[in-house]
């Protein structure tokens, strides 16, 4: 006895109902906790921020010029320039993509902000800042 024969139109149809069903996208691995920055000059805390992911300065490790605490003096607006860098927001509006996480990243060293793409590197934390192609990777360890 043959095998009853599936119609092309009902295979075709069939075949887009499957595409069309949604694919659970890969959740980028958590990068929440305490990470010491690639030069060890500060730890910055990445957590939950309401909506995205943001990272903080808790510690600054290299003593401040002249006993002063140390401030955000390169920051182009006159205002910010005498902030505290501890609790100085240096990641912000991170959020999940693919593997990684995308947002912004402001250097203090500079007083400029870039893109940034950060993503979990074994037991380490590989964070870029990004203009446009070109990208400096820093690999940065989780402390305690």
């Amino acid at each position: 006895m043959p095998l009853p024969m599936i119609r092309p139109p009902l295979l075709a149809l069939a075949a887009l109902t499957a595409a069309a069903l949604p694919v659970p996208l890969l959740a980028a691995p958590p990068i929440a906790g305490r990470w010491l920055t690639a030069d060890g000059g500060a730890v910055v805390a990445i957590g939950d921020c309401g909506g995205s992911i943001c990272g903080r300065v808790v510690k600054v490790i290299k003593g401040p010029p002249a006993g002063r605490p140390w401030v955000d003096s390169l920051n182009p607006d006159p205002k910010l320039k005498t902030r505290p860098l501890v609790g100085l927001p240096i990641l912000t509006g991170m959020s999940s993509s693919g593997d990684g996480w995308k947002g912004k990243i402001y250097d203090p060293k500079s007083g400029k902000t870039y893109r940034a793409v950060v993503a979990r590197d074994g037991a380490n934390l590989k964070v870029q800042g990004c203009i446009a192609i070109f990208c400096q990777t820093m690999i940065w360890t989780r402390t305690g």
